[in-house]
C-alpha cells in the first residue's frame, strides 16, 4: 500500500506548506504596515496644508495685501459709480418728465383755448419763448377798479417801456399785471383793461371772469397761463398795493434754483374763521375739525412763488384741485400731499416804514413790504412813492445784479 492510499502526507511536503504559510503572513504584514502608513500620512498632511493656508490668510488681511480683499473693494466702488450713474440717470428723467408735462399743460391749455372760442394765438407759447429760459415770472393780481394802484407800481418799482424789454432779455424776468374778463365779455370795463393795455402792454389777460370769491379760481387759471407761455423756473403771485425789491426777490429765489418742488413764502397758520359776516370766513371750516382749529401752514397771500415743477402739477390738475374761499389757503391745500419743501422767508413780509427803512439801513434789504392791517399797503395809491423812496433797493441794484 502507498503513502498516498493511507491517507499520510510525505514530510517534505508539510515542512515546505508551513515555510509557505509564513512567508504570506509576514508579506501580508508588511503590506499593511505599508498600507496603514499611507493612511494615517494623508491626514497629517492635509492638516497642516489647512492650517498654512488659514495662517497665509491671516498674514494677507493683517498686511493689506490680499488680492480677493482689493478686488472686493474694486467691485465695490464699481457699486458705487453705478449707483451714483443711476442717481444721475433718474434725475435726468425726471426733468424730462418735468419738460414734457409743461408741454402737455401748455397743449390742454391751448385746446382749452379753442373750445372757449379764444384767438389760438392768445395762449400758444410763442416760438422765441420755446428757446428761452427764464428766471421768474412775477404775476401783479389787479381787479377792474384799481387803475389808480396799478399806475402807482408802474411810477415806482415796475420798469417801463424799453427798461421792462430789458429786464426780460437781460434779466429773465417777466412782470405783468394779472386780469380776467368782466362778467359782461366785451363791456366798458374790459375795454377800459383794452385800453390801458394797448398804451403799456403789461397785461396778462385770463380766460377767467372777475369776482372776489373767485380769486382761489384765478390763482388756477394765472399758474397755468405763465407756465404755458413761459419756460421760468419760478412763477410769483403778488397783489398790487404790495411794494416788492426785484432784484432782492431774484436773488431770494436764485438760492432755490436748483431745488425741483419748492413754495417760497412767508408761512401762516391762521384760524379757521366759522362765523357769517367776518372777513376771511370760511365756509367749509368743518373741514379742519373742530370749531377753533387752525389752518395747515401756507404762504400769506400778498407775495409766494412757487418752482416750474409746482406751478406745472397745478396746470395739468387744475380741474380738480379744491377751491377754498380764502385763495391762500386754497393754494397751501393744493401742496399739502405733495413732496413740496415749504421754505418760510420772513423778508418776503416785512411792514411799510420804519420796519423795511430799518432793515435796509442795517443791509437786510426786503422783499415786500405791506401792512398787515390792510393785507398791503394802506392807502398805497397815494404811499407807494415813499414806501419806495425809503425802503426801496436802489436804482441800480436791478440792473447790476447777477442772478
Amino acid at each position: 500500500m502507498s503513502w498516498k492510499s493511507k491517507g499520510v502526507e510525505p514530510a517534505w511536503k508539510s515542512a515546505f506548506s508551513r515555510r509557505l504559510t509564513l512567508l504570506l503572513c509576514i508579506g501580508c504584514f508588511s503590506a499593511g504596515l505599508l498600507f496603514s502608513d499611507r493612511l494615517w500620512a494623508v491626514p497629517e498632511v492635509k492638516s497642516l496644508s489647512r492650517t498654512t493656508r488659514v495662517d497665509d490668510e491671516m498674514l494677507k488681511l493683517v498686511s493689506g495685501c490680499d488680492p480677493t480683499h482689493k478686488y472686493l473693494e474694486r467691485e465695490s466702488k464699481d457699486l458705487y459709480g453705478e449707483v451714483s450713474n443711476t442717481h444721475h440717470a433718474l434725475q435726468t428723467l425726471d426733468k424730462t418728465i418735468s419738460n414734457l408735462e409743461m408741454e402737455l399743460a401748455a397743449a390742454r391749455a391751448a385746446q382749452e383755448s379753442v373750445l372757449n372760442g379764444s384767438p389760438i394765438e392768445n395762449i400758444k407759447v410763442p416760438e422765441s419763448n420755446m428757446k428761452r429760459k427764464y428766471l421768474m415770472v412775477i404775476g401783479i393780481n389787479t381787479a377792474f377798479s384799481s387803475r389808480k394802484r396799478r399806475d402807482s407800481v408802474r411810477a415806482t418799482w415796475m420798469p417801463q417801456g424799453d427798461r421792462r424789454k430789458k429786464l426780460e432779455e437781460d434779466k429773465g424776468i417777466i412782470i405783468r399785471f394779472v386780469i380776467g374778463h368782466s362778467a359782461t365779455s366785451g363791456g366798458i370795463l374790459d375795454k377800459a383793461i383794452e385800453a390801458e393795455d394797448k398804451r403799456h402792454r403789461d397785461f396778462l389777460r385770463l380766460e377767467h371772469v372777475e369776482g372776489y370769491l373767485e380769486l382761489s379760481a384765478k390763482t388756477k387759471v394765472y399758474f397755468a397761463t405763465a407756465v404755458a407761455l413761459w419756460d421760468a423756473d419760478f412763477y410769483v403771485k403778488v397783489d398790487d398795493d404790495v411794494h416788492v425789491n426785484i432784484a432782492t426777490l431774484g436773488a431770494t429765489l436764485g438760492r432755490h434754483r436748483e431745488k425741483s418742488r419748492v413754495y417760497i413764502g412767508c408761512m401762516k397758520s391762521g384760524p379757521v374763521l366759522a362765523q357769517k359776516g367776518v372777513r376771511y370766513h370760511e365756509p367749509e371750516y368743518w373741514k379742519f375739525g373742530e370749531e377753533g382749529n387752525k389752518y395747515f401752514r401756507h404762504a400769506t397771500g400778498q407775495l409766494y412763488a412757487i418752482s416750474k415743477d409746482l406751478a406745472t402739477y397745478i396746470s395739468i390738475n387744475q380741474h380738480v384741485l379744491h377751491k377754498y374761499a380764502n385763495e391762500d389757503v386754497s393754494l397751501g391745500s393744493w401742496f399739502i400731499g405733495l413732496d413740496a419743501e415749504h421754505i418760510d422767508d420772513r423778508r418776503l413780509c416785512c411792514g411799510t416804514p420804519p420796519d423795511c427803512e430799518w432793515k435796509a439801513q442795517a443791509g437786510n434789504i426786503c422783499v415786500a413790504s405791506f401792512d398787515w392791517s390792510c393785507s398791503g399797503i394802506c392807502k398805497s395809491a397815494e404811499r407807494m412813492k415813499e414806501v419806495h423812496r425809503r425802503c426801496g433797493e436802489g436804482e441800480n441794484a436791478l440792473w447790476t445784479a447777477a442772478f
